[in-house]
């Protein structure tokens, strides 16, 4: 086969530019970045020859760094998996990821903001193109017998073809752009390798002439006691797990001993990571036995609710062979990841308990995502609902639920919530106008998840989940202030407002479930409510936006009206002079009921006639 030219995937043309201007001054993580590749590519080798004895033939595994000042350039090798041809043009041409264009418009153009972004999305191997003017990669798999040549200058295209490689495994061929002379200096090297890389649990070799010396101690760090570990060595082992650039957020390192022996070093990240809304939900903590790389997205290790967890766990007590497809029948397994998740919701409790405002910055990051296991994992439904905060009506910041308790107004025995996009489009709902009137508090549900979780969980410390925009929504048995008392205007005649509720069920007929007076309006004239048992508004709308609830009409809702408005008062007024009045009234309560709408983010049904009928108000009034 000859030479094949491709071209980047246009995503990867607009990273390599980013990378190359952004991470200049952090082009040193290149080496960290092609080293963790390469023990990737040993772990995974190691795996293969648990089925396949002859991969692990030869000295062992290990990674070399060898550097040639008269051509200019620097190579890392290794003798883990290989690449074949197919490997090549998908994982070093293309950005396999979804919301990858997202990114790239979340792109400021300032340093500081987009070393932060780019450091979520991860760079890996095109970081080679921060010091390198062009880079080849010689590889051949593991059971195949042909090799293949990459190479590329970075600038839109690369070349693919047929090479020699005299065993399994990777060169990385780095060549230098001038100016880029301290990584030929082996004294560098050894700094760059022995400060981000010295946790790499495979011999990391620098190649000088004839002289081959190995440049970091070689035992994975999670073996090593935690006296032994410092932060700084933490931290680079947290890089090179989750490929990121910020600093870890929280590190759980432990031994368990008991029925299953294993360890675990654990981090959570202190920014979101790019992933974290894909669909597939995929877990990241790589599971090891005995020090063998098993599997990196197991499920049966970490549920997906904790996908954001970046690190590793280690057993000795799991059988080395088993299969990817057997992990999740595995009983030992099972127990290690009850332990897991019960370590690493203790952990997050502490530190919510001992950093209100670290924690505040940690659930706004990751607080949808954790919120995702009070449906999932009923075990841990009440740890999780003690973990969770909310924005409410009362001050900018985020409330807990024992907060919230803690704050009932007297005869209050519920606690509210009300759904929407944002808080700011939730708090201006009318629902919320008796709540308020009341001083009572009322939560609000901004996330997709909550639409879910909240139709499962009951109560919480005995008082129920209300919401605020369903009928049912009790206010009777608390008072308004007292200064809201004497100023409320009084409502309408009882049998006027009954006329008035007749007249609009018979003119609205089945555009709505009932017509009804509101005991939580104040200011606005009307205002739409699910009633006890239909689904919530928000959430139809939400399932009809993603195509899930399917072509049907829309659910009919609850038209409340306010008796004390004073467009109401004389509506009821004019509904009292009989059959003659029908007309008017009946196109009110039709201009009132898409009112309603528009305020709750939905359609009006008939878009002309509601113009008709709001023209010939306007006219009437103007006469």
């Amino acid at each position: 086969m000859g030479k094949e030219t491709f071209a980047f995937q246009a995503e990867v043309s607009k990273l390599l530019d980013i990378v190359a201007r952004s991470l200049y001054s952090h082009k040193e993580i290149f080496l960290r970045e092609l080293i963790s590749n390469a023990s990737d590519a040993c772990d995974k080798a190691r795996y293969a020859a648990l089925t396949d004895p002859a991969i692990a033939s030869g000295d062992g595994f290990k990674i070399a760094l060898a550097f040639d000042t008269k051509a200019r350039t620097l190579t890392v090798s290794d003798n883990g998996i290989g690449m074949n041809h197919a490997d090549l043009t998908e994982l070093l041409g293309t950005i396999a990821r979804s919301g990858t264009q997202a990114f790239f418009e979340q792109l400021t153009g300032d340093q500081a903001k987009d070393v932060a972004l780019i450091g979520q999305f991860g760079v890996g191997f095109y970081s080679a193109f921060m010091v390198a003017r062009n880079v080849e990669v010689v590889t051949r798999k593991a059971g195949d017998g042909q090799a293949w040549i990459w190479r590329s200058d970075g600038r839109g295209e690369f070349t693919v073809e047929e090479g020699t490689r005299d065993e399994r495994g990777t060169d990385v061929i780095l060549h230098l752009n001038e100016g880029e002379d301290e990584f030929l200096d082996p004294q560098r090297i050894r700094h760059i390798v022995r400060t981000y890389s010295d946790h790499i649990g495979i011999p990391i070799a620098l190649k000088d002439g004839k002289k081959e010396e190995t440049l970091n101690t070689a035992s994975a760090l999670w073996t090593r006691d935690k006296k032994d570990i410092t932060e700084a060595q933490y931290k680079e082992f947290y890089h090179h797990v989750a490929h990121g650039f910020d600093d870890p957020w929280m590190t759980i390192h432990n031994k368990v001993e008991g029925v299953v022996a294993y360890t675990n070093l654990l981090f959570v990240p202190s920014r979101r990571p790019f992933d974290l809304f894909q669909p597939e939900r995929k877990p990241h903590v790589k599971l090891y036995v005995r020090r063998v790389f098993i599997t990196d997205d197991s499920e049966a290790l970490v549920p997906p609710y904790l996908r954001f967890v970046r690190g590793i766990v280690d057993s000795d007590d799991i059988a080395l062979n088993i299969s990817r497809e057997m992990l999740q029948r595995d009983p030992k397994l099972a127990k290690i990841r009850s332990g897991l998740v019960k370590r690493v919701l203790g952990e997050i409790k502490k530190k919510a308990e001992q950093e209100s405002d670290a924690y505040a910055t940690f659930w706004d990051g990751f607080g949808p995502v954790l919120k995702e296991g009070i449906y999932e994992d009923p075990s841990h439904r009440d740890e999780i609902l003690a973990l969770a905060r909310f924005r409410s009506t009362v001050g900018d910041g985020w409330v807990s639920l024992d907060a919230y308790i803690g704050r009932l107004k007297e005869g209050q025995d519920a606690i509210y919530y009300i759904t929407g996009e944002t808080p700011e489009t939730a708090a201006r709902s009318p629902q919320l106008e008796g709540f308020t009137a009341r001083g009572v508090e009322v939560l609000f549900m901004t996330d997709p998840v909550d639409e879910f979780w909240i139709g499962s969980v009951e109560k919480y410390r005995d008082k129920p989940f209300k919401s605020a925009s369903r009928g049912g929504a009790d206010l009777d048995k608390i008072a308004t202030k007292e200064g809201d008392r004497q100023d409320a205007p009084a409502p309408a005649d009882a049998d006027a407002l009954d006329s008035l509720i007749a007249a609009f069920k018979a003119a609205l007929q089945d555009a709505v479930k009932d017509v009804r007076a509101s005991k939580r309006l104040t200011d606005s004239p009307v205002c739409l409510v699910a009633d006890e048992g239909d689904m919530d508004m928000h959430l139809e709308r939400l399932l009809k936006q993603h195509r899930q609830f399917g072509a049907g009409p829309r659910t009919p809702r609850i038209l409340e009206i306010n008796p004390a408005h004073p467009l109401i008062r004389q509506l009821a007024e004019l509904a009292k002079t009989g059959p003659t009045a029908s007309n008017a009234i009946a196109d009110a309560a039709f201009l009132l009921l898409d009112q309603a709408r528009i305020i709750e983010g939905e359609p009006v049904a008939d878009p002309a006639a509601f113009a008709k009928r709001l023209a010939g108000f306007m006219a009437k009034g103007l006469a």
